[in-house]
């Protein structure tokens, strides 16, 4: 009996019906083995002679990713959680990672999981799995973002060449402003915010521990892993392992495989932000508290280690936020790590560092003031609309500063800034404005407050830094927008919890 019923069981599981009748299903699940076992036969000998090729070619940790990553692929076109799941994994491993070859341009393995979820969910509209689109005050900003972004690209246009990569990088930043709309419609009841919410902290311990593992292995051996990187898009024009101020005589900065230790530091200290409050909630996201604990103490162990001044600000921002809120038990968290900072011999050269930020004496913040000031120059000369995406149209000046408010200024100008600003006003004004109803709701407080935690890491980061807006780092820019659809969602979850009769 329990055999008969599984193709209807595979169907409803999987909501093949959209895409094929139960009766073709069953007719195709009961002669399959018969008419394609030759097939399946080759089929098999093709693969296993591609894997012995990919083991000789690219070696066995290329090969096992692969592999793994095109059976996650396979998957993830059946279920719109394992494509959301997918590019939460792409962000957290491999944020640079690309195909070993061209499609006229070589995607990006975000790029693909993000067209994947964009595939899916495009699906379920047109098989009428979607009827009525889930929407927020947010949406109607952030719609003005996406407008003011393509009004100062076509009005910069004229100001460098339209090659087929910035082409390609502004669409990936369009793509991953936009990619709110669809987490805020798919995220529609607390049980898949808890489960994006895992598959965050499963992807923060993991990059934590891929990070630490290159952090304390001989440096040859570190050196000769991240080299292994260069078949799927990584370190093609050399590099590697990082040093405070490019000196293998000072500290060696942790990565991870993000490549820039600034970028690593600041996805940490966003998803640390998101999981501080799970230490301390009625209901966390893992049953057993350790796993948080331990989740949570490798993401702050590895940001110190990146040497980032600018994370540690932010998510000691954001842990400020939190307990301001609700949790004062994250001040004596705060209190304990400050006071290790200063006693441990170990953390000596931390603290070092963060004093001689402060006074300007280290080579980074010197550089960081000469960006700034000429940042200014090119505002000055072109304060409302900016220059665009492409180029400069003196020569002079330059595109690129780090802080994410100066390069959103001086590509999109005055405007522009002021557009993103208010994106992020309307999403804490509607959430700040309900917060009594919400931290109410045991439930969701804690994954509100680490959502808005997280957004406030990075923008405290921002300020100091640039690659969450930077359409270099896509990686960086999608956390910043995954995090604000889930914001946005949780908002409207814990307003329909509490008024079931509410219709956002």
């Amino acid at each position: 009996m329990c055999f008969h019923q599984k193709p209807d069981r595979i169907a409803e599981r999987y909501n093949f019906s959209g895409f094929m009748s139960l009766n073709t299903l069953r007719s195709f699940y009961y002669s399959a083995p018969e008419k394609l076992a030759p097939l399946l036969g080759i089929l098999i000998a093709i693969v296993g002679v591609l894997i012995g090729a990919a083991l000789g070619f690219v070696g066995p940790l290329i090969t096992v990713a692969a592999v793994l990553s095109l059976a996650i692929g396979i998957f993830a076109i059946t279920s719109l959680e394992v494509a959301f799941w997918s590019v939460i994994g792409v962000i957290t491993l491999l944020p640079y990672g690309t195909l070993p070859f061209k499609i006229v341009l070589t995607p990006t393995f975000l790029d693909m999981a993000l067209g994947g979820v964009i595939l899916i969910y495009l699906l379920q509209w047109m098989g009428g799995k979607r009827r009525r689109l889930n929407i927020t005050p947010g949406h109607g900003a952030i719609f003005m973002l996406l407008i003011m972004a393509i009004v100062a690209f076509t009005a910069g246009l004229k100001n460098g060449p339209l090659t087929p990569n910035v082409i390609r990088k502004f669409a990936e930043f369009l793509l991953s402003i936009a990619f709110v709309l669809v987490i805020v419609d798919y995220v529609d009841s607390r049980e898949r915010l808890r489960s994006l919410t895992k598959a965050l902290a499963i992807g923060a311990f993991l990059t934590s521990a891929i990070g630490l593992a290159l952090y304390v292995l001989p440096e040859t051996i570190s050196q000769q892993i991240l080299d292994s990187l260069r078949v799927i898009g990584y370190y093609k024009d050399g590099g590697g392992l990082r040093y405070i101020e490019e000196n293998p005589e000072l500290a060696m900065r942790a990565i991870g495989f993000w490549v820039d230790p600034n970028a690593y530091g600041g996805t940490l200290a966003a998803l640390g932000a998101l999981l501080a409050p799970q230490l301390v909630s009625e209901e966390p996201v893992f049953e057993k508290p350790w796993v948080m604990y331990v989740i949570f103490g490798s993401v702050v162990l590895m940001t110190v280690l990146t040497f980032s001044r600018s994370a540690m600000i932010g998510l000691v921002c954001a842990m400020l936020f939190v307990a301001t809120l609700r949790y004062r038990k994250l001040l004596l968290i705060l209190a304990v790590g400050a006071m290790i900072m200063f006693i441990l011999p170990q953390t000596q050269e931390y603290v070092l560092r963060f004093v001689e930020g402060i006074r300007g004496e280290d080579l980074a913040t010197q550089m960081r003031f000469g960006e700034y000031k000429d940042a200014f120059v090119l505002i000055r000369r072109y304060p409302w609309l900016g220059v665009g995406f492409s180029g400069t149209p003196d020569i002079d000046i330059y595109l690129g500063v780090s802080s994410m408010y100066l390069l959103l200024t001086q590509e999109m100008g005055v405007i522009g800034l002021a557009v993103f600003l208010f994106v992020m006003v309307v999403i804490f004004a509607w959430g700040l404005q309900n917060r009594k109803v919400i931290l109410e709701n045991v439930s969701l407080a804690a994954l509100w407050l680490g959502l808005h935690a997280g957004i406030i890491a990075m923008l405290a980061i921002g300020v100091f830094d640039h690659y969450f807006v930077n359409l270099e780092f896509h990686s960086s820019q999608t956390i910043l927008w995954l995090f604000v659809g889930l914001a946005l969602a949780t908002t409207r979850l814990a307003l329909i919890s509490a008024d079931p009769k509410k219709r956002l």
